[in-house]
């Protein structure tokens, strides 16, 4: 069984089977830095699982407004017009804390803050925190971390 380990100091997303590192990933986290409280714009630490896996099938570039496709695909014009929009592109792993208190119910759900794993636009850094509190990946990283996870698999934020 897989399991993801995000490292906020590192900006590195690790792909864990067992003991053994099958992929790494350079990724976006929290500009505003660690931290779990709602509306902070920081990116949760602790123990998470995968929620819920959205986007199978779509498009690379695939854009998502409140988690469904909006029938768009990212392109230099689109973003010109929304200059402001937070992109999320191409897949969606919806993050949900286990440890109650910490990153779960109350004023510190991850579930209820929308924190994923998601796509970004390909000229956005990585291994740079610049998210509003969610794990950016690069749309090809991406597709390839959600072809081998399945919801359930654990998730670890590290600071």
């Amino acid at each position: 069984m897989f399991q993801i380990k995000i490292s906020i100091a590192d900006q590195t997303l690790k792909l864990m089977q067992g003991d053994q590192l099958h992929s790494e990933f350079l990724v976006s986290t929290a500009l505003n830095g660690a931290g779990e409280t709602n509306n902070s714009g920081c990116t949760p630490r602790g123990d998470h699982y995968i929620r819920a896996m959205i986007g199978e099938g779509l498009p690379l570039n695939a854009v998502f407004v409140g988690r469904r496709f909006t029938g768009e695909i990212y392109n230099p014009n689109l973003a010109e017009m929304f200059p402001e929009r937070d992109w999320i592109l191409t897949r969606i792993m919806w993050l949900c804390g286990t440890e109650i208190g910490k990153n779960r119910l109350g004023h510190v759900d991850s579930m209820q803050r929308y924190i994923y794993i998601h796509g970004t636009p390909d000229p956005e850094p990585m291994g740079v925190a610049k998210s509003h509190g969610c794990i950016r990946m690069r749309n090809t990283d991406l597709v390839s971390l959600f072809e081998l996870v399945t919801t359930g698999t654990p998730v670890s934020i590290e600071e």
